[in-house]
């Protein structure tokens, strides 16, 4: 079986970050297909909640039926990966076009949101609570 496949040229990539969450972005021409390692877009999230905010820096700039977006994550989990292939859809699409940065911009899909879990702290259970405490 010889692969007569052609060399998929990248329009525009974006890495996008959330939580612990990293997503690598390729935009590529197309109709609209979002693959997220290896899977269709609806099949890799189950929430409607996360396929939406994939979506929204697509509809947005109306470019929802104009690329296909082949995405590659890792770490965290749906709702901080869903976030980290929103932002990095938004930095490729900024890639591909820069007139799209204003109107990405304006509905902050550009800003990295900076919330990470805080760490445990030494001689306490989690980062606030405290092992309970005995007077006797």
């Amino acid at each position: 079986m010889a692969k007569t496949e052609e060399k998929n040229i990248n329009l525009g990539q974006g890495t996008g970050r959330r939580k612990t969450a990293v997503a690598r972005v390729y935009l590529r021409e197309g109709n609209g297909k979002i693959t997220i390692n290896g899977r269709e877009l609806e099949d890799y999230f189950k929430d409607p909640l996360c396929i939406y905010q994939v979506k929204q820096p697509l509809d947005v700039t109306d470019t929802l039926t104009k690329f296909d977006i082949v995405i590659t994550v890792s770490g965290g989990g749906p709702s901080g990966q869903a976030g980290a292939c929103r932002h990095g859809i938004a930095r490729a699409l900024v890639a591909e076009n820069e007139a799209n940065k204003p109107v990405l911009h304006e509905n902050g899909f550009l800003t990295r949101d900076p919330r990470m879990v805080e760490r445990k702290k030494y001689g306490q259970r989690g980062a606030r609570r405290r092992f309970q405490f005995s007077k006797r």
